[in-house]
């Protein structure tokens, strides 16, 4: 087996193609807000305007010539095949279920997509969460996880997409403000219990997939509305102490079976970001490997800078309705 000592070394020119016959697989993940045809709930008011961002979304997916696209927020097929139809070429896309504001996620290929299933049940110990004021509680994804296996280059690769809770909260009658501290601390936390459980439910298919041989191929990736450092986005790590960047990284294990690795120690410092708050730079968007692919991925191999600087956001995602781009950047990755 290779060691991370002896990983490939990548080609740094990210729009391209590979060189030297090292075959490369991209990938990425991207939060495009919002994707519905115009008139739809959410969706832009006018076609002018959903040509824009229809547009502005394929002119990015084009440049970054990808194998592999994880999406988030997509609210109607139909506008996420006119998104990439612009693009070219065949794509073959699988959509998961949407959740109650009628968005979900998908993955596009340029390769059949197999072994096609959602990831929708909290982990069977783990009890209903608590969400709200009343006495309801949950015990599944409200946006569903979407798995597949698609062939590539590197052979068969599972891949792992979602939408995590989002930071952004909501009050009772789709308020954005509290009416109190009380209020405000106590929906935090339900979206916090949320989160939490979401995590664990897509760790919990992570090792299922693991679990099917030590040499499994392995990419989750999605919008974690949550920062690299982030007890939810550790969860997804699996056992501790071989992160990127520690000295464990460097001494495979027994453990290394079982991990995935965050990518985000491999954005160029300047890049470390994929989304904009309140003028801070956050991000939430990550691409987690397992052992054998986290090999082939050296300093400098991901990238969240294909789609510009996007708009920094506030509180209210409706203010941004009719926009002509996504406010997160995609996080692309070559394999």
């Amino acid at each position: 087996m290779q060691t991370r000592r002896k990983r490939l070394s990548l080609r740094r020119w990210w729009f391209g193609e590979p060189i030297g016959g090292v075959a490369v697989v991209r990938i990425a993940t991207w939060n495009v807000e919002n994707l519905f045809l115009p008139g739809e709930d959410s969706g832009p008011r006018s076609d002018a305007d959903f040509d824009a961002k229809a547009d502005a979304l394929a002119a990015v997916i084009d440049v970054m010539n990808l194998d592999v696209l994880a999406v988030q927020e997509i609210g109607s097929r139909e506008a996420l095949d006119q998104v990439l139809g612009r693009v070219g070429e065949d794509w073959h896309v699988e959509l998961a279920d949407t959740d109650g504001r009628g968005i979900g996620v998908g993955i596009a290929s340029r390769t059949p997509l197999t072994d096609v299933q959602q990831v929708v049940d909290f982990p069977d110990a783990l009890a209903p969460i608590q969400v709200d004021d009343t006495d309801d509680r949950i015990h599944q994804l409200a946006r569903p996880a979407l798995h597949a296996v698609v062939d590539t280059d590197l052979g068969p690769v599972h891949v792992l997409t979602c939408h995590l809770k989002s930071k952004l909260l909501t009050f009772p009658g789709g308020r954005f403000s509290p009416r109190d501290e009380h209020e405000r601390a106590r929906f935090a936390a339900y979206a916090l219990f949320r989160r939490t459980a979401e995590a664990a439910a897509i760790r919990d298919a992570a090792t299922d997939i693991l679990d099917k041989g030590d040499n499994t191929r392995l990419v989750v990736l999605g919008d974690l509305n949550d920062t690299a450092d982030a007890q939810t986005t550790q969860i997804l790590h699996g056992p501790p102490g071989s992160e990127i960047g520690t000295t464990g990284y460097e001494r495979p294990d027994q453990g290394d079976t079982q991990r995935l690795w965050n990518l985000a120690a491999r954005i160029p410092v300047d890049q470390r970001y994929s989304r904009i708050y309140r003028g801070r730079r956050e991000l939430i968007d990550h691409i987690f490997l397992s052992h054998s692919l986290v090999e082939r991925v050296d300093d400098g191999a991901v990238t969240t800078d294909a789609a510009g600087i996007p708009e920094s956001i506030g509180d209210d995602p409706g203010r941004r309705r009719d926009k002509p781009a996504s406010d997160h950047r995609p996080v692309l990755a070559a394999l």
